[in-house]
Formats: structure tokens, C-alpha cells, sequence
């Protein structure tokens, strides 16, 4: 395994996330933003962010299964979620702990969430993109 996650002792320990990813691979893989949509290309959970985050994460390890890598290749995440206000973290977390279950995966890497005003379609709550290192 290329990426080792770490909580560092003096940072908080947060339960969505590890701080801090190192790296020792030589592959580098950058996904493009997963959004939440289906194979068929439908929007999967329209008006329900914690359906919509679930589906992105599965998204991204669609995406990283295709060239050979999973969740445990992630060196970090990034987390656009449309008008983000402090009420919508408990759906952040409930998608993220969906996914997870689904995927297998604990700990989750490096995230960083940002809030935006709009994403590419007018149903789309959530965007996620990831950048990946390989053996």
C-alpha cells in the first residue's frame, strides 16, 4: 500500500477523517470531480445531500478501481458542497459513513470541504474529487 494515514498527536481526532496522508508510490492518479450521478448518467438522490455524497465516494472508487486502485490509494480528498452552512456536516458524515460501509474502507483519507455557490447541474449537491498514489 502506497498511502499511510495518520492522526498526528496535537491535531484533532476527527471521526470523518485522517490528517495527515504520506506517500511513498510512483503512480500518481488525479480523478476528475465524481458527482452524483448513476452509470446511465441520472442524478442519484436529488434534494438529498447524504444520498448524493454516498454516491460520489462510490463514484471515486469506480474511478480508481478502473486503473488498478481502491480507497486505500487516496492520498486526499476534496469535498464541494453546494451553499454549505454548519447544519449540512451531520449529512456530510452520514454520506461519508454510507459509502464507507459500502467500499470497506476505515480509516477515510485527507478531506478538505468546501463551500461553493453552484456545481455543473442544477440537481447537484456534492462534488468529489481525489487525488491517488499507486505502487
Amino acid at each position: 500500500m502506497a498511502i499511510t494515514l495518520v492522526n498526528p498527536e496535537g491535531l484533532p481526532k476527527v471521526d470523518t477523517h485522517r490528517q495527515v496522508a504520506v506517500a511513498t508510490g510512483s503512480k500518481l492518479v488525479f480523478l476528475a470531480g465524481q458527482v452524483a450521478v448513476d452509470a446511465d448518467g441520472g442524478t442519484v438522490g436529488v434534494g438529498d445531500l447524504a444520498a448524493q455524497v454516498e454516491q460520489c465516494y462510490l463514484n471515486v472508487g469506480t474511478a480508481l478501481a478502473e486503473v488498478g486502485g481502491s480507497f486505500d490509494d487516496i492520498a486526499k480528498l476534496t469535498v464541494y458542497i453546494v451553499d454549505f452552512t454548519p447544519d449540512k456536516m451531520s449529512l456530510l458524515v452520514e454520506g461519508i459513513a454510507r459509502a464507507a460501509a459500502k467500499l470497506g474502507i476505515t480509516p477515510v483519507p485527507p478531506i478538505t470541504g468546501l463551500g461553493v455557490s453552484a456545481l455543473a447541474g442544477p440537481d447537484l449537491l456534492v462534488e468529489v474529487d481525489a487525488t491517488a498514489v499507486l505502487d
